[in-house]
Formats: C-alpha cells, structure tokens, sequence
C-alpha cells in the first residue's frame, strides 16, 4: 500500500499558509491589545495578505508538487502549476483588496464589528481559497472548499444586533451545508466506483469501471458538482446571494462575490477537466444548460431592481454576479466539446480575472457611497459626478467593463473570448443565449451609469475619502485601465497550464 511522503514543500504551501499564519497572529495579539490599538490588527492582516501575494513570485517559473504517494509522483496532494498560481494570484488578490475596503468599514462601524475575530475569520477563509486551486484528492478539496465557506458565514452575521445580517448567514449557512453534504455523498461514489481519491488517478480508473457500477459513477459525478456549483451560485443555487450580500458587511459581499467564485469555479475545472474528462458527455450538458439559467435568471433579476428600493445598489450588484457566474460556467461546459480544453478553461480563467478587477472596483466605489447614504439604493448614485467627479468616472468604466462596453475594452475582449469558446465547442445555441442576455445587461448597466451624471437632487456635498478606500478604488481602477489598453496581457497570464 502506498504512504504519503513526509518531506514538505514549503515553498509551495507558502501562500495560504501564511495567510493563515498571520490570521492565528492576529487572533492570539486581539487578546493582549488594547481598544485604542485594534486598528493595528487589520494593517498586520493587509500586510499578511500582500506578503502571501508575493510569495506567488518564487513559485512562477515552474511546477511544484508535495504530499505525493511513493508509488505514484503524479499522484499528489497539493500542486503549485501554472492554474493553481493564476487562481490564488486572483484570490489573495482579491482578498487584500476585501480587506482594504474593511480596515475602513471596520472604523465607520464604530466597535459594531469585532476587529480580532474579523480578520481573522477573513484571513482563515482566504487561506482555504488559496488552498483549493492547488488541491489535487477530493478529501483536500472539500475541506479547502469548507475551510474557505466556514469563515464566511460567520463574517456575513457578525454584525452585532443586526437581525438582517442574521438572517443572511442563516441563509447562506443552511444552503451551503446542503450543497456541501450533496457534494460529499457524490465524493464517496466516486471513491467507490475507482478505489481513489487522487484527481489523476480517478481520470484514469473511471474509464474502467465495471458497467454495474456505471450508473453509480455516473450520479457521483453529478452529485460532486452540487457544492461547487452552489459557489458559484449558479442557477437553481443562487438563491442565497441577493439576502447575503445585502445583509454582509459591504467589503464582505465584495470578497464573496469574488473570492467566493473563484473557489467554485476552481473546484469546477479541478473536478470536471482534471478528474472525469472521460465524463464530459454527462457535465457537458449539465454545465451548458446551468449557464443558459444562470446568465438569464441573473439579468432578468437586476433588470428587474427598483432605483428607489433600499440596498438595489448592492442587490443590483448580486443578480449582476449571477449573471455574470453564467458566462463563466460557458466555457467550463465547452471543454467537454472541446478539441482544445485548456484554451477553454483559459477563457473561464482571463473572464474571472476581469470580472474580480471590475467587480471589487465597483463595490469600492459603492462602500464610498454607503458612507453618506447607508441604504445604498441606486437613487442615491445620482448626480455623483457632481458631489465626487473622479468616483463617478470610475464606477461608470467599471459598470461599461461589466456590460462589455467601450472604454471598458477589458469586459469586450473578455465576453469575446468566452463567446469564441463556445462557437469553436459547437455550442452555437449557448453563443446565441449568451449574446441575448449581454443586451439585457447592456440595459440596466448604462441606466446605473447615466444616472451618475444627471443633475443631483439638492446641493452636492463632498466628503473627504479615507486613504484604504482611496487606495482599493485606485488600484482597481488603474489595473482595469492598464487591461483595457493591453487586453492580450489577461490571456497570456491566465494560460492555465493544466495539462
């Protein structure tokens, strides 16, 4: 029987194990710090989160595996390759971006929020998204799946008091688990018809399994995909995301939005492409048929938001992003037809790293509004160009990169990419589908951004933006600007390597 080598690679683990270092860190100083002092806690977390960015660089010239059986060097636990280095490049990323938009909410919020506990659930969940991408056995990549989830729920209700904040992680917690337990009776099929839990062992072995126990893989593999499609929050899962981000601290429904679906979608390309590519004729179908309901249940739903509504901003914003999870799940679907698998999943890749840029960026600029108008309903965008001109200029380049939209030249190349994925698949109706909801999108999109520059109701009032929010506001922004004149640069990093 084979074991598991016991050298470690500690270079390879390094980024989400600092990450959850410092989030040990931060919990144990929480203890022994005082009141006036917790602020530091939230810069040693941005400092944790950076550092474990940058220790991605070591790690991009090559493949690096660790935990690996002795019979078997391909069969490993963690891989660092090319895929696993672009996601966690997106997820801490994203991560460090969530928590500049905190340090800043955490000090309107005026004790509301506990600081230790916060960052350090924020630092656990990032630890267990950069974790996922570089799973390589079903049992890593549940457990990095609920490592990433577990945190999650308590950061949505940790709201002290806040009976909507409650009843958003109720949600999220009771849906999530129900996902997760779905998944893991798929995982134990799976087991049961290939005797592994090795994602390239199970590729090979389920080409041979016995026909009696045909129907058994068949529904493990379906079942499998429940929890990360939920995560996704692909259609009919998506239930959860309009209450959970609305009742979620502003910077936490950004970190979801993000954060969250790179974990799913990871989870998604990991189980299908890797694992069960001999299976694509049953989640090849699956997948294209959940993102012609996602990207149309998702449009239909922010088309259908009320400017006047209290919190449509952020719901807007939810619906949008299970619209958008549609067109991310397009090109997943089309690798099953594909001749060429990894460009697939390289336009799934290049579309989320897009969609990460301009969505935090739009949720920066939206935690700035809250400030003054804490119901945040679309309404209270207008004539934003004359209270904060540079604000507005760059919300309305994010909102015409999310529609696909010039000057948002990144958000077309990327819609682009995903629409040829699906043409060069076959899937020509899916193509079809998806070019009908970018003009439904096409709608509500610039309806949010001319209301940026109508006249304001009242005199303007200008309020100075804090350094942390100025800061994630400017880094989006200039990284969507420098995509949108290099769009080539997306594609070229997000080549996944996987193969």
């Amino acid at each position: 029987m084979s074991s598991l080598v016991q050298s470690v690679d500690w270079l390879a683990i390094a980024p989400p194990t600092l990450a959850a270092v410092v989030g040990l860190v931060v919990l144990v100083a929480d203890l022994f710090i005082g009141e006036e002092k917790k602020a530091l806690l939230g810069w040693v977390s941005v400092a944790g989160l950076a550092a474990s960015v940058l220790m991605l660089l070591p790690l991009r010239d090559g493949d690096r595996a660790t935990f690996c059986l002795t019979g078997d060097a391909h069969a490993c636990s963690y891989t660092a390759d090319r895929f696993t280095l672009v996601i966690q490049f997106l997820v801490l990323g994203g991560a460090l971006l969530a928590a500049l938009l905190s340090v800043t909410a955490l000090k309107d919020a005026n004790k509301d929020l506990p600081e230790g506990e916060f960052w350090f659930l924020l630092l656990s969940s990032a630890a267990g998204a950069a974790l996922l991408p570089a799973s390589r056995d079903l049992a890593t990549l549940i457990v990095a799946l609920e490592v990433a989830s577990l945190p999650a729920f308590a950061l949505v209700g940790i709201k002290r008091g806040d009976k909507k904040s409650s009843e958003a992680a109720l949600k999220f917690f009771l849906s999530s688990v129900t996902a997760t337990a779905v998944s893991l009776m798929g995982v134990s099929f799976v087991y049961a018809t290939t005797g592994s839990l090795y994602l390239t062992q199970i590729a090979d072995r389920i080409q041979h399994v016995d026909g009696q126990f045909h129907t058994l893989a068949q529904a493990g593999v379906v079942l499998t995909l429940v929890g990360f499609a939920f995560k996704t929050a692909a259609v009919p899962f998506h239930f959860w995301v309009p209450d959970t981000y609305v009742g979620a601290p502003l910077p936490i429904a950004a970190y979801l939005s993000v954060v969250g679906k790179a974990v799913g979608f990871s989870g998604l390309i990991l189980v299908t492409v890797v694992a069960l590519p001999s299976y694509g004729d049953v989640w090849g179908p699956a997948l294209a048929a959940l993102a012609a309901l996602t990207m149309t249940v998702g449009n239909v739903g922010a088309l259908r938001q009320q400017a006047t509504r209290a919190y449509s901003a952020v719901r807007l914003l939810a619906w949008s992003s299970v619209g958008q999870a549609g067109y991310l799940l397009v090109p997943i679907a089309s690798a099953a037809y594909s001749k060429d698998a990894e460009k697939a999943i390289g336009s799934t890749v290049a579309y989320a790293l897009m969609y990460a840029v301009v969505n935090l960026g739009a949720f920066a600029v939206a935690a700035l509004v809250a400030r003054t108008s804490p119901l945040n309903r679309i309404s209270d965008y207008r004539g934003l160009y004359a209270r904060s001109p540079l604000s507005a200029l760059i919300l309305g380049f994010f909102l015409l990169c999310l529609a696909g939209l010039p000057p948002g030249i990144i958000g077309l190349f990327a819609k682009v990419t995903v629409f040829a994925a699906a043409v060069d698949a076959g899937l020509g109706w899916l193509a079809v589908v998806m070019a009908v909801n970018v003009v439904i999108a096409l709608f509500y999109y610039l309806q949010w951004t001319t209301l940026l520059f109508r006249a304001p109701e009242g005199e303007p009032e200008k309020h100075r933006v804090p350094a942390p929010l100025t800061a994630a506001i400017a880094l989006t922004a200039v990284l969507g600007i420098v995509l949108s004149g290099a769009p080539q640069l997306v594609l070229r990093f997000s080549a996944t390597g996987l193969f």
